[in-house]
């Protein structure tokens, strides 16, 4: 009994031992969720989320405003040109006031203007083109400035993160690397967000001034083809 005794505490004090003499095992790092990243980066994030928000409302507003303005219906074409050939101009105003696009919009208002002299035709027209491009312009000079400020937003970041950085190290008299690490994330975050936010804006501002352009070629083709057809018959 007196040996079993002797066993035990041996074995106990061995694994006592081991444990005092093994070095403590770490807890790996938790994983960096997208939004702990961004919430070290300080308060210039939430500036620059307000940015990205809006960036994104405002290209997806544009894109679907001037998407629906792209749509030509040839049979409307097909239709008015029939209208126009017969003399039928109240059945050709009344359909493009039926039909919300600006095609139809700048075709009503040159139908309204036959009979009078061809400049004033033509001056009526491009008056109704310059308002139907100055329409689908419209919000896109906010994606230019977002485009424009996102970046400089980042770089305020970068400034607050550096000055974070020296003044940790002023209080703590010492150069620690959680003291720099801290302000190195608010430098590097904010950076890699403002330039983010302004690419996207930069891009999409200028996709849909594309879009823009081929529409007003559209407009101003079927403007030509219309003054072309009302000075048929007088050809």
């Amino acid at each position: 009994m007196t040996l079993l005794l002797q066993i035990t505490q041996t074995a106990i004090d061995t694994v006592a031992n081991n444990a005092l003499t093994q070095p403590a095992v770490t807890a790996p790092p938790e994983p960096l969720s997208l939004l702990s990243l961004i919430m070290k980066g300080g308060w210039i994030m939430y500036p620059l989320v307000i940015l990205s928000v809006l960036a994104v409302y405002f290209a997806v507003e544009r894109f679907l405003v001037i998407r629906r303005a792209s749509r030509i219906d040839q049979n409307f074409m097909s239709n008015i040109r029939d209208y126009l050939l017969t003399g039928k101009m109240e059945p050709a105003i009344m359909l493009c006031r039926n039909t919300n696009t600006p095609i139809a919009r700048l075709l009503g208002k040159g139908i309204k203007r036959i009979g009078k002299p061809i400049k004033e035709v033509e001056s009526a027209v491009e008056s109704e083109g310059r308002l139907e491009i100055y329409k689908l312009d419209h919000n896109m000079n906010y994606l230019a400035i977002i485009a424009a400020i996102a970046p400089m937003m980042g770089f305020i970041g970068t400034i607050s993160g550096v000055i974070k950085i020296f003044y940790t190290i002023s209080v703590e008299k010492v150069i620690s690397i959680d003291g720099i690490a801290g302000g190195l994330y608010e430098k590097m975050i904010t950076s890699a967000a403002g330039l983010l936010v302004g690419i996207f804006a930069y891009v999409c501002f200028n996709l849909l001034n594309n879009m823009i352009d081929r529409v007003s070629y559209m407009l101003e083709a079927n403007a030509v083809d219309f003054i072309d057809l009302i000075q048929e018959p007088t050809a």
